[in-house]
């Protein structure tokens, strides 16, 4: 029973506590002998009775919450983050409840990320690394010659597990604000198409070879931020845009001037993002079904790495749909 537990403060609650024993205190002093406690010492002991009584109901409301804090936070120190406790009351130790209950819901969920990454990066490790040993177990058991295809075998999973752990050293720094963004003017179509000419030199495309375009509107337009990292930016949308367009399909790159920022898209033909999965694809190491199979090669911390530079920049990132198929990733950047 917290009898208190409307009163929006707890000043307030003190002073009732207070005054409601004196009440009672000078009440029975007052008013003994007619209640048949001829004694004054038999009072005074009654009466501190019941203001002890009185204060222990009325503030039992005040206390229990910070108890159930503190064992909550003793359970939370043991790893347990389900433990909530109740919040009621309006006052200031209500609010502090409610606070309590809010940071144990985040740090639940980032003990659920550290998991779910340490799970995911186990399990994108242990990929290429079985790969790559199952390839030299055969090689120094003369199951296959060390021919130049089967040294190239090697390599590619050597590489591709260097790029997994570089985009892992990438995010990291990035997490922690160990990387600074310099911000300068540079030229937006120069840049596009220099992550358009790379993009047709590398292995993705070779694969799976596209019609890319670059449009630019003026031809002049210029952009503040970091070039080096928005040409990061670019090359992982670019790339994700190839690995899932439709061979011989189309790819655009395009940037203008929108209200008070510079936006740039990068627009494919493929199966598209379903809308309720347009925010979670900037997650490390998601996946949809249709759009981001690790049967594709991705590692799934390439969106993951440019929204988090994006927001850097103070801009934002987000996933449309187009008509009648396909993606685009908007890049905004604020001028």
């Amino acid at each position: 029973m917290r009898p208190l537990d409307p009163i929006g403060s707890i000043k307030v609650k003190l002073g009732i506590v207070i005054v409601a024993s004196v009440v009672v205190t000078v009440g029975l002093l007052a008013f003994g002998a007619e209640l048949g406690l001829s004694s004054r010492w038999l009072r005074a002991a009654v009466a501190v009775a019941l203001g002890l009584v009185m204060v222990q109901v009325l503030a039992h409301g005040m206390t229990s919450p910070l108890r159930e804090m503190a064992d909550a936070a003793t359970a939370m120190a043991r790893g347990e983050y389900g433990r909530r406790v109740a919040a009621g009351s309006r006052d200031e130790v209500g609010d502090l409840g409610r606070a309590f209950n809010s940071m144990a819901a985040e740090l639940a969920g980032v003990d659920q990320m550290r998991r779910d990454l340490v799970a995911n990066v186990s399990h994108e490790l242990r990929t290429p690394i079985g790969a790559l040993q199952a390839v030299l177990e055969n090689l120094a058991d003369g199951v296959e010659p060390p021919d130049p295809a089967t040294l190239r075998v090697a390599l590619a999973q050597t590489e591709r597990l260097g790029r997994l752990v570089e985009q892992l050293l990438d995010l990291s720094r990035l997490e922690s604000g160990g990387v600074l963004v310099r911000r300068e003017r540079f030229g937006v179509r120069e840049l596009l198409e220099q992550v358009a000419r790379e993009c047709e030199l590398s292995e993705t495309y070779a694969e799976r070879p596209v019609r890319l375009k670059v449009c630019v509107q003026p031809g002049d337009l210029d952009a503040a931020g970091d070039p080096e990292r928005m040409h990061q930016v670019l090359a992982n949308l670019l790339d994700n845009a190839v690995r899932h367009s439709p061979r011989d399909g189309r790819v655009w790159l395009s940037a203008h001037n929108g209200d008070g920022a510079t936006t740039i898209a990068v627009a494919d033909e493929g199966p598209g993002i379903p809308p309720h999965e347009a925010q979670r694809v900037f997650e490390r190491f998601y996946r949809t079904d249709a759009a981001r199979s690790s049967r594709d090669g991705g590692s799934g911390l390439g969106l993951a790495i440019a929204r988090w530079i994006v927001d850097a920049h103070g801009g934002a990132i987000r996933a449309e749909g187009r008509d009648p198929g396909g993606c685009r990733m908007i890049v905004e950047l604020p001028r």
